[in-house]
């Protein structure tokens, strides 16, 4: 219930109240949505903090309900307010000092995405050449590994159909080395006698 009611009240109300004043172009209006969104971010980023440490607290959720309530209500006027006597003058005092570290972490930003990214892009590279060139030997192995059985098996072919050239070609080369050993044999024990 409380995670809705912040939803309705505390996001969807506004943007639609903030819709209308900028189609209605109301400079009263702008100023007064614009007050109450920069301190709902403020609020926001503040309940991160809070959530952690302040959760067990009783009513706490009840609280920032009311809260946020006393932000939009246009009798207390609660995000003008504090704009007004808080967030406007911090902001204005350390305005200068904010844009030079917005700047500087802007330039760091750039310059860490432009690093990581060329990093990103040598180890994508490198990546890709070693997998093409696994990929080709392995697919290369693969093919040697196929036997002219293998091939037509593949085909749907059956092994009578296999040309007898490549047959003959199979059966000489393993008859060869046969005739070769037994030539040599017959050479060796011829010798010794």
């Amino acid at each position: 219930f409380v995670f809705f009611s912040r939803l309705i009240f505390g996001t969807l109300y506004p943007a639609y109240y903030s819709y209308k004043a900028v189609k209605s172009k109301d400079i009263k209006e702008y100023v007064k949505w614009m007050m109450y969104w920069i301190i709902f971010a403020l609020f926001t980023t503040a309940e991160t903090f809070t959530d952690i440490f302040l959760c067990w607290f009783p009513f706490y959720y009840e609280l920032k309900i009311a809260f946020v309530a006393w932000l939009l209500s246009p009798y207390t006027k609660g995000s003008s307010l504090l704009y007004r006597k808080f967030v406007h003058p911090t902001l204005s005092s350390k305005e200068k000092e904010i844009d030079d570290c917005l700047v500087q972490a802007k330039d760091r930003s750039y310059d860490a995405l432009v690093h990581f990214g060329k990093r990103g892009l040598n180890v994508a590279a490198t990546a890709a050449v070693m997998a093409a060139s696994k990929g080709q030997g392995a697919l290369s192995e693969r093919l040697r590994s196929f036997s002219m059985q293998d091939l037509s098996t593949i085909r749907g072919d059956s092994s009578s159909t296999v040309p007898p050239s490549v047959t003959v070609r199979t059966s000489s080369k393993q008859s060869q080395p046969k005739t070769s050993r037994s030539a040599s044999e017959g050479t060796g024990s011829s010798g010794k006698c």
